[in-house]
């Protein structure tokens, strides 16, 4: 006798739910992009000092660690999760119009 294999129906998504989490949101984005951008100024100024005391201490590289935090990953990552904020929040702000005419 074969093995039988159940899973679970996927979740539907619905395409107007602005709070509906997408794995690319849970992961890389903010809350405000404000945060975000911050976030990544605190990496590259990080990343900055790291490369920039490296001859002097070499123990200056340990610096990329918390700018890898910050970025939450590399730089790439931080793009992605600014693209993503940025997508998150201008959702919510449309959530809250019923004819698409929202003014900011």
């Amino acid at each position: 006798m074969g093995a039988v294999t159940t899973t679970a129906p996927a979740p539907e998504r619905q395409a107007s739910d602005p709070t509906a989490q997408d794995p690319v949101t849970s992961l890389f984005a903010s809350r405000s992009v404000t945060e975000h951008v911050l976030r990544g100024l605190l990496g590259l100024a990080l990343v900055v000092v790291a490369l920039w005391q490296a001859a002097a201490h070499p123990a200056a590289l340990l610096l990329l660690v918390p700018a890898a935090v910050a970025w939450r990953g590399c730089p790439t990552c931080w793009a992605l999760g600014l693209a993503a904020t940025v997508s998150r929040c201008r959702a919510a702000a449309g959530a809250g119009c019923a004819d698409g005419s929202c003014r900011r």
